[in-house]
C-alpha cells in the first residue's frame, strides 16, 4: 500500500476543494471504509490523498411528517435498529439487514453502500485490466460469468452490489449531493448510470462531489415493501438476485406498484414492464406471473449466468405474493 495524506475535514463546505484537487484515483472519500479498504489492498486504488467523511455531522435518522432523512454516514445497523424504519419502510430495513455480517453492519455506512464499486472477480483482480479500469476489453464476457449482469450489460457486463439502493429506489428515495456548486437533490434512481452512459464510474457524481443524505418519502395508506434477497450461501454474501417491491393494494386491487431488481444489472434495475402487468390487477398467480415474465423478458444471459432467469423470476412472485 502506498503512502498518502489523510484528511479530516471538520465542514462539509471543506469537501469538495479538498477532492476536485486531487479526484479520482488520486483522492477518494472515506466513511465506513468497508469497501474502500479492499480497493486499497488489492491495489485496484493507489490514493495519494483519503478525505475522512466521519468526523461531519452526517450521522442522522430524523423521521419527520413527509418521510425520513438518513444522513450519508449513519450505519447499517442504526438503520436495522431504528423501530420507526423498520415499521414504515420495510424493504428498507430489510435489505440493511441483509448486508454481510454484524460487525459489517457496525461500519458500514448507507452512503458507502449506494457508492460502493462493482464486485466482478475480473475487476477486483488487478491481474485483469479490464474496461472498468480503463482496459480494452470486459473479460466476463467470454471468462466465467456466472455473477455478471443479464439485463442492461454492455460494454461492461458488472452487477452493481448495494443491497440498499434496489429497496431505496423502490420507495422512490431522493439522494442530496454536495459539491463545489452546491448542494442537488435527485431521485436515487436517477443517481446511477449504465456502462454504456459512463463506462468508469456507476453514479452521476462529479469530481468534487459527495452523497450527504437520503430522503425517503412517507408511504401513502396501504402500502406495503418488502426486500428478498439470494445469496449463494447463508450469509456475509453478495446477491445473485435481488428482488425490491412497493405495492399499493385498495379493495384487493393493485393501484400502484414499483418493481426494482438488484443483482442482476450494472445498476439497479426497475421494472416498469412488470409493474404495469400488476397495477389494476387482483393478486392471482396468474397475474405476478406473467408479471415476473414482463420483468424479464429483455434478458440476455451470458454463457454461465442463464440461471439468473428463474430466479429471479420466482422472486419477484415470491415478493408480491408476500405483500398481499
Amino acid at each position: 500500500m502506498n503512502p498518502f495524506e489523510y484528511v479530516n475535514p471538520s465542514n462539509l463546505e471543506d469537501v469538495p476543494g479538498l477532492l476536485g484537487r486531487k479526484r479520482g484515483r488520486q483522492s477518494v472519500v472515506i466513511a465506513g471504509g468497508v469497501d474502500l479498504l479492499g480497493e486499497l489492498k488489492d491495489n485496484l486504488v493507489a490514493p495519494k490523498r483519503l478525505v475522512n467523511l466521519k468526523a461531519l455531522p452526517l450521522k442522522y435518522i430524523r423521521h419527520g411528517k413527509d418521510g425520513v432523512s438518513i444522513g450519508a454516514t449513519t450505519t447499517l445497523t442504526e438503520i436495522v435498529s431504528d423501530a420507526k424504519i423498520a415499521s414504515e419502510y420495510p424493504a428498507l430495513a430489510q435489505a440493511a439487514e441483509s448486508v454481510g455480517s454484524l460487525q459489517i453492519r457496525n461500519v458500514g455506512t448507507i452512503g458507502g453502500n449506494l457508492c460502493q464499486r462493482p464486485r466482478c472477480w475480473y475487476y477486483r483482480n488487478e491481474e485483469f485490466d479490464c474496461l472498468k479500469k480503463g482496459g480494452a476489453r470486459c473479460f466476463a464476457v467470454d471468462g466465467n460469468n456466472k455473477y455478471n449482469a443479464i439485463i442492461g450489460g454492455g460494454p461492461s457486463y458488472i452487477v452493481h452490489p448495494s443491497d440498499l439502493a434496489p429497496a431505496l429506489i423502490a420507495l422512490e428515495a431522493q439522494v442530496t449531493v454536495w459539491g463545489s456548486k452546491g448542494k442537488r437533490n435527485l431521485p436515487l434512481e436517477s443517481f446511477y448510470v449504465l456502462p454504456s452512459e459512463r463506462l468508469l464510474q456507476e453514479t452521476v457524481l462529479q469530481a468534487d462531489e459527495v452523497l450527504t443524505e437520503v430522503f425517503v418519502p412517507k408511504p401513502q395508506a396501504n402500502t406495503r415493501s418488502v426486500y428478498l434477497k439470494f445469496n449463494e450461501r447463508g450469509s456475509m454474501d453478495f446477491a445473485l438476485s435481488a428482488v425490491a417491491a412497493v405495492v399499493r393494494l385498495e379493495g384487493g386491487v393493485c393501484k400502484q406498484a414499483r418493481v426494482v431488481l438488484g443483482g442482476v444489472a450494472p445498476k439497479p434495475w426497475r421494472s416498469e414492464p412488470a409493474e404495469k402487468a400488476l397495477v389494476g390487477q387482483q393478486m392471482t398467480d396468474a397475474v405476478l406471473a406473467r408479471a415476473a415474465e414482463e420483468a424479464l423478458a429483455e434478458a440476455e444471459p451470458l454463457e454461465h449466468n442463464a440461471y439468473k432467469v428463474p430466479l429471479t423470476k420466482a422472486l419477484i412472485q415470491r415478493a408480491v405474493k408476500a405483500i398481499v
